[in-house]
């Protein structure tokens, strides 16, 4: 009786000291595997990486909107206190800038929860079936300059976030009927000297209560013929209640000191 339980002993003791061994044996192959492993993959290709992640990412500024000039504190003023806000002016004066920069700041805050950019589907005669992709490819091309801002302002993963889930939607001026804007939206339209007094009209009547809206353009560099729908928009609807028409001069551009140089040369009719 003693004898068969201590070659009992002795099996389950050589069969604990197998598994014992067999862990630690597993333990390290799982450890010799990592090294090969990490020893195969060139450590230049993870920081190259690394640096392509973070190099190219503009900086989120999350500084309040400074204005650079007294006109853009008047414009600004104006967005935050009406309904319906005109920018008109040249180029480099900061309207499309204050405008998408203050819609950032609205959508962060939770004040609102969409902004939608839209603009006319022309550029210098040119149409969007000459770009190839698809139609939110084509025109994602005419809202660069806004995705640029909300870069900024909100940070890339942010703005891409928001455009997938549809939170910032960016599309035609055509694709706006039928729709209406309401209190928690956050709309501009921008060259709107290349919109039409019909298509104007249909966009001024999406307006609903409380809606944020801006027009931005120049009314100097209009690409379409006959009248355009900014000039007789601002004709019919100024001095009505929270309706703001702001007029920014060629002495407001911030863009650059040659930007006024070069307005001052193709707007002087005397050369």
């Amino acid at each position: 009786m003693a004898k068969r339980s201590h070659k009992r002993s002795i099996k389950y003791s050589s069969e604990m000291e197998q598994h014992h061994h067999g862990h630690k044996g597993s333990k390290r192959n799982k450890e010799s595997y990592k090294r090969r492993r990490n020893n195969s993959e060139p450590s230049n290709i993870v920081e190259l990486n690394s640096l392509l992640n973070t190099s190219y990412q503009p900086k989120q500024n999350s500084l309040p909107l400074e204005a650079l000039t007294p006109a853009q504190q008047k414009y600004i003023n104006a967005i935050k206190n009406n309904c319906l806000t005109f920018g008109i002016g040249p180029a480099g004066t900061g309207k499309s800038y204050c405008a998408g920069a203050l819609a950032a700041e609205a959508l962060e805050s939770g004040r609102i929860d969409k902004i939608i950019i839209t603009r006319p589907a022309v550029e210098a005669g040119e149409q969007l079936g000459f770009l190839p992709g698809k139609l939110e490819d084509k025109f994602s091309v005419y809202i660069d300059a806004f995705r640029d801002i909300l870069n900024e302002r909100l940070g890339k993963g942010v703005v891409e976030y928001c455009l997938r889930h549809g939170r910032i939607v960016g599309a035609p001026l055509a694709y706006m009927r039928g729709k209406t804007f309401n209190a928690s939206t956050f709309v501009i339209l921008d060259e709107a000297q290349n919109v039409s007094p019909v298509q104007m009209k249909m966009f001024l009547t999406r307006i609903g209560e409380d809606c944020k809206v801006v027009i931005n353009g120049d009314a100097n560099q209009s690409d379409i013929r006959g009248p355009n729908g900014l000039d007789d928009a601002v004709k019919k609807l100024r001095g009505l209640p929270s309706v703001h028409v702001h007029t920014f001069a060629r002495e407001d551009s911030v863009r650059s000191g040659l930007v006024r140089h070069v307005l001052d040369r193709y707007e002087n009719t005397d050369m």
